[in-house]
């Protein structure tokens, strides 16, 4: 999780006694097996999300309660999701099934004391109080045998609403729950079923038999480390930097001639793991990485079929030793970053989730690793309740020392862009902050205060 960032907003969440939402008819009673893919070991966690608001007038006057609301739409969806009402168990060599039980998704209701309004500007993670927005007891946040949906809908003074979720991230991936969220919100407007019919069909993403690896996965290179070798555990910085249309642009600059069809994407992450690879200062010879999650369901459009929830990510990574990634030009980082996500392919899926059974469900590794993931365009701010869009949608932390997210977000100036969450050690932090600027300006005649990326402080 994201460092907690001390902020001067102080308020009060008061939960009623959480309860069991089950499906509001009878659902069948079966085992069903997870994919080869979704019970690796980097899915095996939680995901945090986190829904934010604004207040409706017409639903004050009203006396509608969103959670009320919610609460009768979560019973009629889950007869479409009924493996999200069940527990996960262990089989055979830790293999992940559902047994869809019936059991229940756990849900909260609560009030706090503090409005949309005084969330403040940038409307990002981390966000204050975040653990007052979503019930997570010890008792429940286990893999096995542990509710595998969270949801907490705590109002607002003002008549807006937090909606916050969290889910074992084996079912799905951030576009499966985003449908399941987009499906709530279409039954809670009155829907009777979802637009998107759920489809299970795990054994898709099961291992071939025999399996076998064919392709390089950089990311699951197996590297004899200490995990936090390059990050001194003496306190971390949180920065939440803002790429808007100048800086793409400028960044844009930055490519030679031969790549300037690489992505935003593709730019922007290769300027961040050099810019933070200069920060950090490891042994030139160390070798560093780049991973990145990929969704491939476009690449496998082929046999994932529409409705498909379950994970479909692909865990992609680059490697470079430290002397060539900081002093090579960008576009050494940046033909690293476009080769590894070029070769995803439908071999490159079934070599990977082969990977995941000969090696036993490995974790991606985090030695000398840089992890981002892109939501820019996952729309997770569509999911409608019935008091419009929300105004965040998206994960309930921005970064932490290994990873970051990219958020679509707009300043105060109305400048569309993408904002990065940065958490470094303070000291480095300065020197990341530093290296961002002088990159940036290289392409630039005007090297003033106009041509740095902005800092979109959370203090």
């Amino acid at each position: 999780m994201a460092p907690q960032i001390n902020t001067p907003l102080k308020f009060t969440v008061r939960r009623r006694a959480p309860e069991l939402i089950v499906p509001a008819k009878p659902t069948p009673r079966e085992l069903k097996p997870l994919s080869d893919l979704d019970d690796s070991q980097g899915l095996r966690r939680q995901m945090w999300l986190i829904h934010i608001y604004r207040g409706h007038h017409q639903k004050m006057i009203d006396k509608i309660n969103p959670a009320t609301v919610i609460r009768k739409a979560l019973g009629k969806l889950l007869v479409f999701y009924y493996p999200f009402a069940g527990r996960l168990k262990e089989g055979p060599k830790n293999k992940l099934m559902v047994d869809c039980s019936g059991q229940g998704v756990l849900f909260v209701e609560a009030d706090a004391d503090v409005t949309f309004e005084q969330f403040g500007y940038p409307l990002l993670p981390p966000f204050p109080c975040i653990d007052e927005f979503l019930y997570d007891p010890e008792e429940s946040s286990g893999i096995v045998d542990s509710p595998l949906l969270v949801i907490q809908v705590t109002r607002l003074l003002c008549g807006g609403f937090v909606f916050a979720l969290r889910v074992n991230h084996t079912m799905s991936d951030a576009t499966g729950i985003l449908q399941f969220t987009i499906a709530l919100g279409e039954i809670a407007r009155g829907a009777s079923t979802p637009s998107t019919m759920p489809v299970w069909q795990r054994e898709l993403l099961s291992a071939r038999y025999p399996p076998r690896v064919t392709c390089t996965h950089h990311a699951f290179d197996q590297v004899v480390d200490a995990p936090n070798k390059v990050i001194p555990n003496d306190g971390v910085a949180y920065k939440s930097f803002f790429f808007g249309p100048n800086e793409l642009s400028t960044l844009r600059g930055l490519a030679p001639a031969h790549l300037k069809n690489c992505s935003t994407f593709d730019l922007l992450t290769a300027y961040l793991w050099r810019c933070r690879t200069i920060a950090l200062q490891p042994d030139p010879k160390d070798d560093m990485r780049i991973i990145f999650a990929i969704d491939a369901r476009l690449k496998l459009k082929s046999f994932i079929p529409t409705g498909f929830y379950g994970n479909v990510v692909a865990i992609v990574g680059a490697t470079s030793t430290a002397r060539d990634l900081t002093k090579e030009p960008l576009s050494h980082a940046l033909e690293l970053v476009m080769k590894a996500k070029y070769d995803v392919n439908e071999e490159y899926m079934r070599s990977l989730v082969d990977l995941m059974v000969i090696k036993d469900r490995p974790h991606f590794t985090l030695v000398r690793s840089f992890f981002v993931s892109d939501i820019t365009r996952a729309g997770m701010d569509i999911v409608d309740f019935g008091w419009g869009k929300a105004a965040y949608g998206g994960p309930a932390f921005g970064a932490n020392e290994f990873a970051s997210f990219y958020l679509p977000f707009a300043n105060n100036k109305s400048e569309y862009g993408i904002a990065v969450g940065i958490c470094l050690p303070s000291a480095t932090m300065e020197k990341f902050v530093e290296e961002l600027n002088s990159i940036s300006m290289q392409n630039s005649n005007n090297q003033d205060d106009d041509n740095k990326l902005r800092v979109l402080s959370k203090l």
